[in-house]
């Protein structure tokens, strides 16, 4: 699924947090989005997931869902839901549920079934790590790491052909990050979906995404081929000249 970014603008009163005239992330793509604190990263994902309202242009997903051509300008329509995961923060979660009700609502409003829903989180027990299904702990109750998880997995319930995370790395310990790397690496080799993450962590997003696209001042100023890890010289000088 391909997304277009058409004169995309959006202001906070005299502030453009994000301003792109073109911009297309490709069809299986794996994009990193990386910049420095407010650089646009937050607010670019929640107009792509149509969470706030542009106050110019628009961000059409085109492609093929279920055999059949699609074109969703995304704040004119809903059915784009259905292909599309996302975790931004926890105010994607219900907090006074537990983990396993959480999951189960995603996955009954996405016409999961439970048993789909039991194969799906049996993939990804080793990264639960025993600490979030069947503790009986309301999510509000979990540590900012095992809540990421939760969100994580919960994005990808709908094996979504578009799925968007911001900041995935944040919060986890070493080992949950290597997970996570593999985990999203194994899901668009097993699936093709498009993937779009940002992260502060240059390294993780180096390592993962062949494409980086680099945001200041709301404006997508390099987009970068990244082979071998290439891009991440390339970044790092950035970030100290701009430090």
């Amino acid at each position: 699924m391909e997304i277009r970014l058409r004169n995309l603008k959006k202001c906070f009163g005299e502030k453009v947090a994000v301003n792109i005239d073109s911009y297309d992330i490709h069809s299986g793509d794996m994009l990193g989005l990386v910049g420095n604190n407010g650089a646009g990263k937050s607010t670019l994902f929640r107009l792509i997931m149509d969470l706030i309202k542009a106050n110019e242009g628009e961000v059409i997903m085109v492609g093929e869902f279920q055999g059949q051509p699609v074109e969703r300008n995304v704040a004119e329509q809903e059915d784009w839901k259905q292909w599309t995961g996302a975790f931004i923060d926890d105010s994607f979660l219900i907090d006074y549920l537990t983990p396993d009700e959480y999951f189960k609502f995603i996955a009954k409003i996405s016409g999961v079934s439970d048993e789909q829903l039991e194969e799906h989180l049996a993939k990804y027990e080793h990264f639960m790590s025993g600490e979030v299904c069947g503790q009986k702990k309301l999510i509000r109750s979990l540590s900012a790491g095992n809540k990421q998880k939760v969100g994580i997995i919960a994005a990808m319930i709908q094996q979504p052909q578009v799925l968007i995370l911001d900041e995935p790395f944040n919060f986890l310990d070493p080992s949950s990050q290597h997970a996570i790397k593999r985990i999203l690496t194994t899901y668009h080799e097993e699936t093709g979906a498009t993937i779009v993450i940002s992260s502060h962590n240059l390294t993780h997003t180096t390592d993962i995404c062949p494409r980086i696209a680099l945001l200041e001042n709301g404006v997508i100023i390099r987009d970068i081929q990244n082979e071998d890890n290439s891009a991440e010289k390339e970044l790092e000088e950035y970030f100290e000249i701009n430090d």
